[in-house]
């Protein structure tokens, strides 16, 4: 395992939320991003523990790598990944993404 992809490993578990996204929480740097940083928010999580990926081009790839898995945003529940948006946003709405956060 490279630098990078322990690097990735340390942050998706030191945080009970991880979400590596283009731009940050306050100042989303694209749609989707910005879609996951707002069904956090609607599911109750206060302390959201962002990565931009757009600040760093082995971050990018790596994250890509380690969740095998080809787009971002991707989150992170204490370590799992879950999934970009679009899983997100189902998850949402059957009320999958708020019981897991809770928990």
């Amino acid at each position: 395992m490279n630098d990078v992809q322990s690097w990735i490993k340390e942050t998706v578990t030191k945080s009970p939320v991880v979400l590596f996204m283009k731009g940050t929480a306050q100042f989303p740097q694209c749609g989707f991003s910005s879609r996951a940083v707002q069904l956090l928010k609607a599911s109750g999580v206060e302390d959201i523990a962002t990565v931009n990926v757009l600040d760093d081009a082995d971050v990018r790839q790596g994250i890509k790598e380690y969740s095998n898995w080809p787009t971002i945003p991707q989150l992170y529940v204490k370590g799992e990944f879950i999934g970009g948006s679009d899983i997100m946003n189902e998850m949402f709405e059957s009320g999958e993404l708020q019981a897991l956060l809770k928990a």
